[in-house]
């Protein structure tokens, strides 16, 4: 991890801190530059290879849907936003998020990368796994007294099993946990490790095409104690996800992330209630069977519990 700390007294004139600040923003620019060359190579590299590749299979026992058999293959394919159908698939994410309170204000950006793997058990059941790594660079401005605080390092790593039931051709459950290790620095991660018990329902709605479909899920954040110093976690986790599968290889998905949050820890600065509720929707597209990119948008509507200003996160998609 890197720091870098730059502090003016109060003889220091405006003109200087707002100086010291700026010089900041290259560090961020270029990790946001780097995560955007990063996702363009890739793409780049995996397109044909993925445009030779076989369609992915589903859980044994998927019946078909409604109107899939005159449908084009790359729309029939699971986007990977729905709990109850694990994928083999690689990931690479790009994040850049901002927030702020009376005291401070901080722009972060991450480059996240996960495995995904499925393993059937039975007709009807799957096991579903998953690993992910962030690198997180982060700049905060405190205001009293000014400063600017520069880190970049390794965040919290996270896995995760989930076993998922296909009940009949709309209905599926999924329910599992994950596992936050604290292995980011304080001012990268939690602080602390975390168990998140996961639960998820969903329903296909045909009707708005071959892949829509409603599934609302929701994870519980509950921190394990051993760091005494550290901000106690318990937090409800909800994502009433909303996929609706568009003409040809697009897709939009509300509420793809489980960025409602309900704080029932310790309060953070700036809080005045517990609840979080974004508005947050993704579009993307399906550039082959094995291959999608999409984009996803979030800004606060109740920020009582304030976890961010915004988000953008674009993702970058690979099944195998």
């Amino acid at each position: 991890m890197v720091s870098i700390m730059a502090s003016t007294s109060p003889f220091v004139d405006a003109d200087e801190a707002a100086r010291q600040t700026m010089l900041q923003y290259p560090k961020h620019g270029r990790l946001q530059a780097f995560l955007a060359l990063v996702a363009f190579n890739l793409i780049a590299i995996l397109a044909p290879f993925s445009a030779m590749a076989d369609p992915p299979d589903v859980i044994v026992g998927q019946e078909e849907a409604r109107g899939q058999e005159t449908a084009p293959e790359s729309t029939r394919v699971n986007n990977g936003f729905d709990v109850t159908r694990p994928q083999n698939a690689f990931e690479v994410r790009g994040l850049d998020q901002a927030s702020s309170n009376d005291t401070s204000k901080t722009n972060k950006a991450e480059m996240l990368l996960r495995v995904n793997a499925k393993i059937l058990l039975d007709v009807d059941w799957g096991l579903g796994l998953l690993a992910e790594v962030p690198f997180v660079e982060k700049t905060t401005i405190d205001f009293n007294p000014s400063s600017v605080t520069h880190v970049f390092g390794l965040g919290d790593a996270v896995c995760e099993l989930d076993v998922a039931h296909v009940i009949d051709e709309r209905w599926a459950f999924g329910v599992g946990a994950r596992v936050s290790a604290q292995t980011g620095a304080d001012s990268l991660g939690s602080s602390e490790w975390q168990v998140m018990p996961r639960f998820g329902v969903r329903y296909m709605l045909f009707e708005l095409g071959p892949d829509s479909y409603f599934v609302p899920s929701m994870r519980y954040a509950l921190s394990v104690p051993g760091n005494p110093g550290a901000r106690r976690i318990s937090e409800p986790q909800i994502a009433p996800t909303l996929n609706i599968d568009l003409p040809g290889p697009f897709f939009l998905t509300f509420y793809p992330s489980q960025d409602i949050r309900i704080n029932y820890g310790a309060p953070i600065a700036g809080q005045t209630g517990r609840l979080f509720l974004p508005f947050d929707a993704l579009i993307g597209a399906k550039l082959t069977n094995k291959l999608q990119i999409s984009l996803e948008g979030s800004v606060p509507i109740v920020k009582d519990y304030p976890v961010y200003n915004f988000k953008v996160e674009a993702r970058l998609r690979v099944l195998f």
